[in-house]
């Protein structure tokens, strides 16, 4: 199957060159690119693209706001989100609009056609290293104990583990090993762990978890 992406970026370089890198991969099609939020907004609706590959500071309609409005009127179609710096407010306000992904500007292009794949196939990719960082940082001080919330109160045992292990950053591998299941078994999991707490993917899991207090930053 052949992955659809819309190229969103300010600086016409920028834009060449990744589309130059994505559109080399026999599995990947760049439909399209736009220089800011607003023309993005425009593209989506036109090409409907699989993955928007999405700059976050922009002028006039920024980065966030693009996401926010895209995540809400087109749920089918996933944002990846690109920045210079790894502590940057904008990345994660893109993550809680509904960002399925948030990539370093000078990440290897190996890791970003495979990013690319991997949201287009339902994950999440933010890398553990940037999402404790991120969250570490920039959100709120979570709560000295867990809030108390019916969704994460509705979870099994098992269920809390994994989303636990999300919140750490592991993949479906590292927790099948951690757990001693099999993926296919983790992955019914997380499924459930997402549907249960009505999220997207893992990284509003992430999210969720600082946010309750059931991870703390830097643990």
């Amino acid at each position: 199957m052949t992955v659809s992406v819309l190229v969103v970026d300010d600086q016409e370089l920028m834009r060449m060159g990744l589309s130059m890198v994505l559109g080399a991969q026999a599995d990947l099609e760049v439909v399209g690119e736009a220089a800011d939020g607003a023309s993005a907004l425009s593209a989506v609706e036109r090409l409907r693209p699989d993955v928007v590959l999405m700059d976050v500071r922009m002028p006039g309609l920024d980065g966030v706001r693009a996401t926010e409005r895209i995540t809400a009127d087109h749920p089918d179609v996933r944002v990846v989100v690109m920045t210079t710096f790894d502590l940057d407010e904008h990345a994660l306000g893109a993550l809680r609009a509904g960002a399925s992904g948030f990539l370093l500007k000078d990440t290897p292009p190996e890791d970003l056609v495979s990013a690319i794949r991997s949201v287009a196939a339902g994950d999440a990719v933010v890398s553990p290293r940037v999402t404790r960082r991120l969250l570490s940082n920039l959100i709120a001080e979570p709560p000295a104990e867990p809030r108390p919330s019916p969704e994460i109160d509705s979870l099994t045992d098992r269920e809390r583990e994994v989303l636990l292990l999300i919140a750490a950053g592991k993949s479906n591998a590292e927790i099948a090993a951690e757990l001693v299941l099999s993926e296919a078994t983790v992955k019914t999991h997380v499924g459930r762990v997402l549907a249960k707490l009505g999220l997207r993917d893992r990284v509003q899991a992430v999210v969720l978890a600082y946010e309750r207090g059931l991870v703390r930053p830097g643990a």
